[in-house]
């Protein structure tokens, strides 16, 4: 996989790579257990420092997405769970973007079928997604 960095969006580059990482694996194209490159050639590959792939993949290892070893490198865990920091942590994203809908005006229907959608659309692609499996 070529994760696409965007040197001029403003989200921080480390997020960027996090949230690629974890849009993969979500959407079937980065498997359960699969090797990730280390932070040198990921770092060689997206043309920035190794410390951003480091902190990348610090947050990855700290969320749970992914497991490292000294011998092995770091590689996507075999079984992600449904933490209840990330309880937490999901109750207050959700309640923001609530609220930003809300401020915008937004009804709760179509908040609603908006989510249904595009969780719908990652059950599709994890369909798809094994037969599309990349390496990164």
């Amino acid at each position: 996989m070529i994760l696409q960095i965007n040197m001029t969006d403003s989200t921080p580059i480390y997020i960027q790579i996090r949230n690629q990482i974890v849009m993969g694996i979500a959407d079937g194209k980065i498997a359960l257990s699969q090797p990730l490159p280390s932070v040198r050639q990921l770092a060689d590959e997206l043309g920035v420092n190794m410390m951003t792939v480091n902190k990348a993949y610090t947050l990855l290892k700290s969320e749970g997405y992914i497991e490292t070893d000294r011998r092995h490198g770091a590689k996507v865990c075999s079984k992600i769970n449904f933490s209840p920091s990330f309880s937490l942590q999901l109750n207050n994203e959700l309640e923001m973007l609530i609220a930003q809908s809300r401020v915008r005006g937004m009804e709760k229907e179509t908040f609603l079928k908006k989510c249904a959608d595009i969780f719908e659309s990652f059950e599709s692609k994890t369909q798809l997604g094994a037969e599309n499996s990349y390496n990164i």
